[in-house]
């Protein structure tokens, strides 16, 4: 039975707690950088599966703005599912990975092959705040 792909989210890092709760800091809704090309030393992408059964092969990639190159590719990752209520969370660590320009980025999700899921990743470019001059309040 092939698994739903329940979530998928970028951000800042990923803990777990004793008890296995994922604590995802500094969600990503855009990259808003003031100058390209910006590089992210840390970008994690956890990926929950449910409602399947069996063992199938995630693959997370990130495609360039112009919608048809890569930025990135994780490695191939095993989701076990040994029954049909069983949930199974992916975390992947990207390093370093470098946005050439403002633009529309895509998130694809592969199982065994198939995108399962693809979603965009906008970038912009925001002002620089101005720094106040010394000695003022």
């Amino acid at each position: 039975m092939i698994p739903d792909l329940q979530s998928s989210l970028l951000c800042d890092d990923v803990r777990q707690e004793r008890n296995g709760k994922f604590m995802l800091i500094g969600l990503f809704d855009m990259i808003a950088v003031p100058n390209y090309p910006a590089v992210f030393q840390r970008i994690c992408m956890v990926n929950r599966w449910c409602c399947g059964l069996g063992t199938f092969k995630q693959r997370s990639r990130l495609i360039n703005s112009d919608g048809k190159s890569m930025l990135i590719e994780g490695r191939e990752v095993p989701i076990k599912l040994p029954d049909s209520e069983a949930t199974a969370t992916s975390v992947e660590l990207f390093l370093n990975v470098r946005f050439e320009k403002p633009g529309t980025y895509w998130v694809e999700i592969l199982l065994d092959g198939d995108i399962k899921v693809r979603y965009p990743l906008k970038a912009r470019q925001i002002q620089a705040r101005a720094e106040p001059p010394p000695g003022s309040v």
